[in-house]
């Protein structure tokens, strides 16, 4: 990864985390179960939010080019986690298959991994 494939990324995710959060708002307030809208609403949460975290490590890596092996990791580390953490709860919202909840403590995981990595490269530098 390279500090503008980071950027590039992380805004085509924020876009996607928008959208999401509009879509869930708008087409799918009347189409879920309240109990299914929330894992939706939670799913666009924690995708716009570390998609944040992610402009930020391209940010960051622009402004410390050393740092770059550990900022690199910490940006997969984060992609992964939103892939997988929201992409089960959108998929598991709008098929209502239960059996897709256990591939988000994965993401869950990888999301942490990110934080701890990037905290550990702030550390190391």
């Amino acid at each position: 990864m390279t500090p503008r494939s980071i950027l590039f990324t992380a805004a085509c995710l924020l876009f996607l985390a928008v959208a999401a959060g509009a879509f869930g708002a708008h087409a799918l307030r009347t189409r879920l179960s309240p109990d299914l809208l929330g894992v939706f609403q939670t799913a666009a949460q924690y995708h716009f939010l570390h998609a944040l975290g992610l402009l930020a490590i391209g940010i960051l890596w622009l402004q410390w080019p050393e740092a770059g092996r550990g900022l690199a990791w910490s940006a997969l580390l984060l992609l992964a986690g939103i892939v997988l953490f929201s992409g089960s709860l959108y998929a598991l919202a709008l098929t209502g298959m239960r059996g897709l909840g256990m591939i988000t403590p994965i993401g869950g995981v990888a999301l942490l991994a990110g934080w701890a990595t990037l905290a550990w490269t702030v550390l190391r530098h």
